[in-house]
């Protein structure tokens, strides 16, 4: 059932950004469950890629402005603490990274986690899709892009520029300045080292 009053672009547009949120859920969820995990740094990769060009387009949007004053209840949150329990497992070695909090204010270096920042983030994308298979499209509208800007965006951004970060070590051979058990790890899980392109 849907909202009264929503155009149909509106209605085009939030399937679209549904059909990406349900895209990431489920893949987090396989990738978490995976028997290779040399594949899963990868597959993570082009998954929280894909689900920010979801946060983007949210994000480019005029202010969308719920239909209610008080945001209805959208039913229990999903128990994802296996999930992140997976994840860290199969991450062991370089679950834990470096982020940059506040670059435009006062920058400070804090410790992150993958499992951790990946969990959150399907948190806020499943809570704003329990309103959309609710009906209440500028609901999910509104706390998908609200959530974004506040927390999921700046969460997953830092997930991908440590999981492009490992990737582009374990390609181009760099030196790394980061503990060399971590490097191990990222090697490991990686599986064999590529070919020189040169």
């Amino acid at each position: 059932m849907t909202e009264v009053g929503i155009d149909s672009d509106l209605e085009d547009f939030t399937q679209q950004i549904a059909d990406q949120v349900e895209s990431f859920l489920l893949a987090l969820q396989a990738i978490s469950r995976a028997d290779d995990p040399s594949r899963s740094i990868s597959l993570l990769l082009l998954e929280v890629s894909q689900v920010l060009l979801a946060g983007a387009r949210l994000g480019v949007q005029a202010d969308f402005t719920p239909a209610e004053e008080f945001q209805p209840d959208a039913g229990p949150d999903p128990d994802l603490d296996e999930m992140r329990l997976r994840l860290a497992r199969m991450l062991d070695g370089v679950d834990t990274y470096v982020e940059v909090f506040d670059t435009y204010g006062e920058p400070e270096l804090v410790s992150a986690s993958l499992s951790d920042d990946l969990t959150s983030t399907a948190a806020s994308l499943a809570h704003g899709l329990r309103h959309f298979r609710a009906g209440r499209v500028t609901e999910a509208l509104w706390w998908w892009q609200f959530s974004y800007v506040a927390s999921w965006g700046s969460e997953a951004s830092g997930v991908l520029r440590a999981l492009q970060s490992i990737v582009s070590h374990d390609r181009l051979d760099a030196d790394f300045e980061a503990d060399q058990e971590q490097v191990a790890a990222a090697n490991e899980m990686l599986g064999e080292d590529l070919p020189d392109p040169r």
